[in-house]
Order: structure tokens, then sequence, then C-alpha cells
């Protein structure tokens, strides 16, 4: 399942690259812009925006560029050049070089954690799948911080069903500073009479039998009469358990396997 996700995931990052143009953007402080003005080849410049969201552009001077759109830096320079009796009706294009303004956080149990830039529209499973996707540790679960008109919000969104249901609705779109943190996945733990005793992934659903599949079956000596898990109650005392094959792990359950006596 997890390889599938990847393979989706690679996909709709492949098709938002085609969604997104450079038109969506909003410049802000850090971008790198370059601008040409059609016609005029000793115009051309390519600047850093300041902090206060200003550039120095040849004849004009300082413009501020930074909280508009594309088009509408565009537009402004051109107004600037034409006011001032310098071009008349001059065709200015701006190309982003550089996004630093708006980028998002993607940090935990992915392949690439990682800033990275919002180039148009950009939503959860594209900015999962630009940070290479989750690594095998990963959960099913991420968590979305998000900040708006100075109110921290959080949610968690379940990658997987979502894939499932095709409910696509809840891949919301992201604004600069989001933060997306794939937590580890649930573990369960076996030892005993196994092949393989350890700390393994906690799959949705999984059964007792299907986690001694994971711990590489039974030893020579092992047996499946008697097995028993090891869970902690509501209190965080260890409950020991019989266990019957079709019994559903839990987060951090201990699944015993004990050696045969015959």
């Amino acid at each position: 399942m997890k390889r599938l996700v990847m393979w989706v995931l690679a996909g709709l990052m492949t098709l938002a690259m085609g969604w997104a143009t450079a038109a969506d953007a909003t410049l802000g402080a850090g971008d790198v812009v370059k601008i040409a003005v059609y016609g005029s080849p000793d115009l051309g410049t390519e600047t850093r925006i300041s902090q206060s969201g200003n550039i120095t552009f040849p004849l004009i001077g300082q413009v501020k560029i930074g909280g508009l759109e594309i088009p509408a830096a565009e537009r402004k320079i051109a107004s600037m050049l034409d006011s001032g009796g310098f071009i008349k009706k001059p065709q200015v294009t701006i190309l982003v070089t550089a996004i630093s303004s708006q980028q998002v956080s993607v940090l935990g149990q992915v392949n690439r954690p990682g800033r990275f830039p919002i180039e148009g529209k950009r939503t959860v499973l594209d900015m999962l799948a630009l940070a290479g996707g989750m690594n095998i540790d990963g959960a099913d679960n991420v968590t979305l911080i998000r900040k708006r008109n100075g109110t921290v919000t959080k949610e968690t969104l379940d990658i997987v069903e979502m894939m499932r249901s095709g409910e696509l609705q809840r891949d919301v779109e992201l604004a600069a500073d989001d933060i997306i943190y794939v937590e580890r996945a649930p573990r369960f733990y076996i030892y005993g009479e196994v092949q393989r005793p350890g700390a393994f992934k906690l799959e949705r659903s999984m059964t007792v039998l299907q986690a001694l599949a994971v711990g590489g079956g039974l030893t020579p000596r092992g047996t499946e009469r008697g097995m028993r898990i090891k869970r902690r109650d509501a209190q965080g005392k260890i409950q020991v358990i019989d266990a019957k094959h079709d019994d559903l792990l839990q987060t951090d359950d201990i699944v015993y396997v004990k050696e045969s006596l015959f």
C-alpha cells in the first residue's frame, strides 16, 4: 500500500506542476525576480526583493512590489515607466528565479524533510511528493499546522484513507509558513520463539497471526498455542491477554510466543 501511495503522490505532483503557473505567485521579501522591458534590453534587471518589499529599478528607482501578484507588479512598473515619461506603453515581464517568501515546512518521517517553495497553488499531497513521500517509518496520518490571522490551528489528515476513498477535498491548499509533520508509525513488539523478534510497524487491522508472520514465523521450538499479548491499560499497568489468531493488535502491544513442550 505504501508503494502505491508513493506512486500516486508522484503522479499528483506531476499534475500539480502542470497546473501551477507563475502568475499565481505572490511576490515577497527574499524572492529573486528577473525583470525585462520589451524593446529596452538595457533595463533588464535581476534583483532580490528587500525585507520592506522594495526593489530598485532603472530610471524609476524604488518600487514596492512585495505582496503583489506578478501581473500586478508588471503593471505597476510599466505604469511608473510610462507616467515618468521614460517609455510609452512599455511591456514589462517578471520571472521569479528564486522563491524565499512563500515556503512550507515538511518535517518528520519523510525522505527529504525541509522547506519547499509554493510555486502557484500547492496542497498537502503536492508538498509530501516534493519531500519524497513518507519514509518506511512514516505513519498514515500527517499533522498540518497553520497560522491564520494570528490563530494557530492543528489538523490531522489521514493520507491513506484519503487516497483510498478519493476524498481529495481534504487535500487542502497551503499557504506560506504552514507546517506538515509526519509522525512515526505506531509499532508493536514480538519476542520469544520467533525467527525475527523485535519492533515492527503496526499496520491497520493487524492480527496476531499477521504479527507472527512479520516476525518471521515460529522457530523450530515455537508453538502457536499459548501466545500472549501484553498491553498497557488506561492506568498504565501491563495486562496479559491470551491471544487468538484473529485478535487485533493495538499500538505498543507486545506479543510473546512460547516454546513448545513437545
